[in-house]
């Protein structure tokens, strides 16, 4: 007869254990569930049950995980959508120009000087958009090669001097003065990408610079960094926030650049370069007047000096 009340104790006790065993994982259930329909609830552990602990911290973060990956995915839809407009309102601007001047060489009695000049400008149209078709071209090679870099050592004083020598009719138009200053330890990277971030950085300030005017390339380490400097001296780029300078097709001053022959990339090809390279670049208006763009990059470690006898 004992054995009846036990039997009974022992059943309505463990519909307890289990009813409290149950309850965190049922919560944790009605929480998924709800938030399968768009609630905002919580996932947190309640400290009841460890391994409803443990499933709820996992859930938590697959559910942070999830929501990092939906922001970055919009944010880049939206990029996107926004460089897709860029380009539209950038191409639209010569090819209106090519179109309203070959119309215009359509009349019969056109006089041979506007004939000329009309000739020159789609020229000019046309060598504009070969160039933003290019920048347009090279940056999307470079956000979006998933095929690593050919590395080797760099000396950027000779990856420099080699900029100089390239830009030598370009510089020699413009009259700009050019000077190499110091030197900086070798770097670890893809000699062509950085040849043409510098080359860039060069040819962008030799467009702001009066005839005559000087551009240098300053280079020396700095905490494990091979710093690179290109300095001018035109009129720097006033009161624009120095990071927008590297936003796709940003300018300071439209009208200007685009009397200049800018694309609005080059900038944006700089950043990009010198990022798949773990570097830095940032832009400052000189005390003097003029502007800087500095490009930090990680120094190649020096090798050990064997000691003398």
């Amino acid at each position: 007869m004992l054995l009846v009340p036990i039997g009974v104790a022992v059943f309505a006790f463990s519909l307890i254990i289990g009813h409290f065993i149950s309850e965190p994982l049922r919560l944790l259930a009605k929480r998924t569930a709800a938030y399968r329909t768009g609630a905002d609830v919580p996932l947190e552990p309640d400290g009841r049950l460890f391994e409803a602990d443990q499933l709820a911290a996992d859930f938590k973060g697959l559910v942070q995980t999830m929501k990092a990956q939906q922001h970055d995915l919009a944010l880049k839809e939206r990029r996107q959508a926004a460089f897709i407009s860029d380009v539209a309102h950038e191409l639209r601007t010569p090819l209106t120009a090519i179109r309203g001047n070959a119309e215009m060489l359509e009349d019969p009695d056109l006089p041979p000087e506007l004939h000329e000049k009309f000739c020159g400008i789609i020229i000019n149209e046309s060598e504009r958009l070969s160039r933003l078709t290019h920048d347009l071209l090279t940056l999307q090679r470079i956000e979006d090669d998933a095929a690593p870099m050919e590395l080797a050592r760099v000396n950027l004083r000779e990856l420099s001097a080699g900029v100089l020598d390239a830009l030598e009719p370009i510089l020699r138009d413009r009259q700009a003065h050019t000077e190499i200053v110091g030197e900086a330890p070798d770097v670890l990277g893809n000699l062509d990408r950085l040849k043409q971030a510098v080359t860039n950085l060069v040819e962008n300030a030799s467009r702001f610079i009066a005839p005559g005017g000087h551009i240098v390339i300053e280079l020396f380490g700095l905490r494990g960094n091979s710093i690179l400097a290109v300095k001018d001296d035109g009129p720097g780029f006033g009161d624009a926030d120095p990071k927008l300078l590297f936003d796709r097709f940003y300018r300071a001053d439209a009208s200007r650049s685009r009397g200049t022959g800018g694309t609005g990339l080059g900038l944006a090809i700089v950043k990009s370069v010198v990022e798949a390279h773990d570097g830095t670049v940032e832009a400052i208006n000189l005390p003097e007047g003029g502007a800087c763009f500095i490009v930090a990059l990680p120094s190649i470690p020096a090798e050990a000096v064997p000691a003398k006898a």
